[in-house]
């Protein structure tokens, strides 16, 4: 689409003609939050690293994140095995030490209370050449999709691993830490990316660089047994995150009209309530029409087309950080847990096909990792991938 003719007819927006890359997944609406919401955890009180979840899934979302991908060295699959045994219990020592306050390391000592959390996953690739015990047929690569401009050097990777904290200064600590385990198992850093959080009110929802409430309506725990985390068994308590690095046309955006914003989007920016609705935590109704038949939140709205009522009530659980890599390089690390990745495809294509954000996205890098359950006191996380 032609962004002067979106400037000056907003109403092509608001009917959501959209064409091109593929969307931002802002508002997966239905059902409350089920892990605690940024900013309302316990001032001071250490996330514990051991546990049945990882977490990196489960603790309140902390201010600041870093990703790092590892790739391990080809290797015959016996010889494969053990190093990935190897890195595994060096990973969980470095993050159990973290989390706990333990680490050797002088630069995490001091300060205020970091309030790290981890989660580690593995990636469909390395799961397959070695044969390791992951969710099958779950744990796949995603499709492309239209408009995508993936860049492999940034995506992808056999180990995924994701660190969060109260601030940058020990998640920098912990990723050299987590380099140096890589590399004395013959793994390498495929890439890293750092993102961040606003400031937000305890019990609040952060906002994206678009300046709209992300994460409004995640699941709550109910709904997150059902959507999100694995059926009973080996993988129950495990996940599959799907992440994707999207930059964002902050400054077209923003150069919209704002009740052009609020319907594209399907919210309004001011309270984060949908547009059939009072306030941020009101379900939208998708189905509500204008006197004149129109639809009050647009058929390409954002809202509208990633609605759960679209998809058989199937719901993820969104994570998702800001980053800023410079000029012309900032926007959302969209970070969402679902038990099947087909969840996210389905969205992700009623997305590409028409969503009214989409002039303003561009996908550019994709990653998908099965997180794997926690462990207890004295375990190794991934025991039960070599079962």
């Amino acid at each position: 689409m032609d962004r002067r003719a979106l400037l000056a007819g907003g109403a092509v927006l608001a009917a959501g003609v959209g064409a091109g890359v593929s969307a931002l997944a802002l508002g997966r609406d239905g059902g409350r939050a089920s892990a605690p919401p940024p900013g309302s955890a316990v001032a001071g009180a250490p996330v514990p690293f051991h546990g049945e979840r990882q977490s990196g899934v489960t603790a309140p979302q902390q201010p600041a994140t870093q990703l790092l991908a590892l790739d391990l060295a080809p290797a015959a699959t016996s010889d494969g095995r053990a190093a990935l045994r190897g890195l595994l219990g060096e990973l969980t020592r470095v993050l159990a030490e973290a989390a706990g306050g333990t680490s050797a390391d002088t630069r995490l000592h001091g300060g205020e209370p970091a309030r790290f959390s981890g989660l580690v996953g593995v990636g469909p690739g390395l799961a397959s050449r070695l044969g390791l015990n992951v969710p099958a047929p779950a744990l796949a690569e995603l499709p492309e999709f239209p408009g995508d401009r993936l860049d492999p050097a940034r995506g992808g990777g056999d180990l995924l691993v994701q660190l969060c904290a109260a601030d940058r200064w020990p998640l920098s600590v912990v990723a050299e830490q987590t380099g140096a385990a890589a590399r004395a198992a013959g793994a390498t850093v495929r890439w890293t990316q750092s993102g961040f959080l606003p400031r937000t009110a305890a019990g609040g929802t952060p906002r994206n660089l678009f300046g709209f409430k992300d994460g409004t309506a995640n699941p709550d725990e109910d709904a997150a047994r059902q959507w999100v985390w694995g059926p009973p068994g080996p993988y129950e308590h495990g996940t599959v995150l799907v992440y994707r690095r999207i930059r964002m046309d902050t400054a077209g955006f923003a150069a919209l009209p704002g009740d052009r914003q609020n319907l594209a989007m399907g919210r309004r920016a001011g309270d984060g309530a949908p547009l059939t609705g009072t306030a941020e935590h009101d379900e939208p109704d998708i189905y509500a029409k204008n006197p004149d038949g129109s639809y009050v939140i647009p058929a390409a709205a954002h809202v509208r087309l990633s609605s759960p009522r679209l998809d058989g009530g199937a719901r993820m659980l969104r994570r998702g950080y800001s980053y800023d890599d410079g000029p012309g390089d900032r926007g959302l690390l969209f970070c969402a847990f679902v038990r099947d990745p087909a969840q996210f495809t389905r969205v992700q294509n009623r997305l590409a096909a028409k969503d009214a954000l989409n002039p303003f996205l561009e996908h550019t890098a994709s990653a998908v990792a099965y997180v794997l359950p926690g462990v207890k006191e004295g375990g190794v996380l991934g025991e039960g991938l070599f079962a």
